[in-house]
């Protein structure tokens, strides 16, 4: 009940979040990896000591390419990124990076992808369709969900209460990212894309059980006791299970971001933010936006 109560002040704090992510996108934007901008990746491994990547770093800068990042891989490796390769510098990417004429003498090569700048253009547009996509399926699903539910809040607010529970839980990693990527050179991938798909399905989810609850303690008060103490109730019942159902989800991200491979520290850091920014909603957020319309809803009639 203290969360219906103090709902004012989450509204703030919640707002002072969103404004901080919002300007770090919209004042720096994303660093697009090479999935969304057309480029190749290259990971190498070396079979004995590993270079300092200061070296690695000046040899990629004397083949004059447009445009490169050099990341360390596990122990012996390195990744890097360039953004436009000729047909042949595939092979002086990786002399120079060997420090020879017989690179497999001295390392091997893991991995290596090349994405055309159309291509990238088109998985870019893909993934913003594919997140509009399933908010939208998400809120017809809800809508349908609670459409024994007319009172006294109508079944689309709560559709609506979840997308915007939604927009939250993603507009948070997405600012994180931004300033990881001006900071820190943090590009957005593919994997990212998934990790938001992955932070909508987990938010939702959370955000409908409670949902669910107020639902069945509307049909068991028959119209005695307002919806505010129902709905606190609601909470009282349920945020125990989510906290203790994400606790255990963040226990295993942190551990795959600390003991994790590097091509996925990443990915697990957004999915770490996104499951506590979709706790965060569906406990302090979503339920107390039902209460402040229905409120508001009440005044105007």
């Amino acid at each position: 009940m203290l969360i219906i109560r103090f709902r004012k002040f989450l509204y703030i704090f919640s707002f002072l979040v969103l404004a901080t992510s919002l300007f770090g996108v919209l004042a720096y934007g994303f660093r697009l990896g090479v999935d969304f901008s057309g480029g190749s990746i290259l990971e190498v491994e070396f079979l004995g000591e590993r270079p300092d990547t200061a070296l690695i770093d000046q040899k990629i800068s004397d083949l004059n390419l447009s445009s490169y990042r050099v990341q360390p891989a596990g122990d012996n490796g390195f990744i890097v990124r360039v953004g436009e390769l000729p047909p042949e510098g595939r092979q002086d990417l990786i002399k120079a990076l060997a420090g020879s004429d017989e690179p497999e003498k001295v390392l091997s090569i893991r991995r290596f992808d090349s994405i055309g700048p159309t291509i990238g253009r088109e998985l870019r547009r893909n993934a913003f369709v594919s997140i509009a996509l399933v908010i939208v399926l998400i809120l017809a699903f809800v809508s349908w969900a609670f459409r024994h539910v007319s009172k006294p809040v109508a079944s689309w607010k709560y559709g609506v209460v979840a997308i915007l529970a939604l927009i939250h839980d993603i507009l948070i990693p997405a600012g994180l990212f931004a300033y990881l990527g001006r900071f820190y050179g943090a590009e957005v991938d593919a994997l990212f894309v998934t990790a938001l798909l992955t932070i909508l399905g987990f938010s939702v989810h959370d955000t409908i059980v409670v949902f669910d609850r107020i639902r069945e303690n509307l049909r068991k008060s028959e119209g005695v006791g307002n919806f505010e103490s129902i709905v606190g109730k609601s909470l009282d019942e349920t945020y125990g299970r989510s906290l203790a159902t994400s606790f255990a989800i963040f226990l295993v991200l942190a551990s795959l971001f600390w003991f994790g491979a590097s091509a996925t520290r990443y990915f697990a850091l957004t999915l770490l933010i996104g499951v506590i920014a979709g706790t965060y909603s569906s406990i302090c957020l979503a339920s107390p936006l039902l209460v402040s319309w229905q409120k508001r809803s009440g005044k105007l009639n």
